[in-house]
């Protein structure tokens, strides 16, 4: 068995972190499947504040969503510096509009920090967790809970 492999059997596991205006998070490494510059997207009539729209990635219709306004900050104005994170979500493949990827991390359980109480419940919900690394604050997403599979899908 590899180091890698029992490191990571040793409860720790690779998280990818990204920046959305001057704060970092960060989302399971095995949700990505890959990572893009942006694309401008084509809207959709009647959808969510959060969602861009869609774009063609090989042939598939990609949901865009804009991850800042998603977790109630800002909405994002992207420029050719942004990227899409394109993630598994339950059963559904998004992309993600975030700042900029800024890092993998490789950390143990004994690394995250439970969300403060005084979080709102929304940010409880989608925070499985702080990680405190190198005098960086890294808020971990939990993305199944951003993104329920009970949301309405599109036809």
């Amino acid at each position: 068995m590899s180091y890698a492999a029992k490191n990571l059997s040793a409860g720790s596991r690779e998280l990818i972190a990204f920046r959305i205006g001057d704060q970092e998070f960060c989302v399971d490494i095995m949700s990505v499947r890959e990572i893009r510059g942006w694309t401008p997207a084509m809207a959709m009539p009647h959808s969510p504040s959060y969602m861009r729209g869609v774009i063609n990635l090989r042939g598939a219709v990609l949901p865009i969503i804009d991850l800042s306004a998603r977790l109630g900050m800002k909405t994002t104005e992207p420029t050719q510096r942004h990227v899409i994170i394109v993630a598994q979500v339950c059963r559904k493949v998004v992309g993600l509009l975030v700042e900029a990827v800024s890092d993998i991390l490789t950390v143990t359980d004994g690394n995250v920090q439970p969300t403060p109480e005084i979080a709102s419940e929304l940010q409880r919900q989608f925070a499985r967790g702080i990680l405190a690394i190198d005098k960086r604050m890294i808020c971990l997403l939990e993305l199944d809970a951003i993104f329920p599979d009970t949301e309405s899908e599109a036809a």
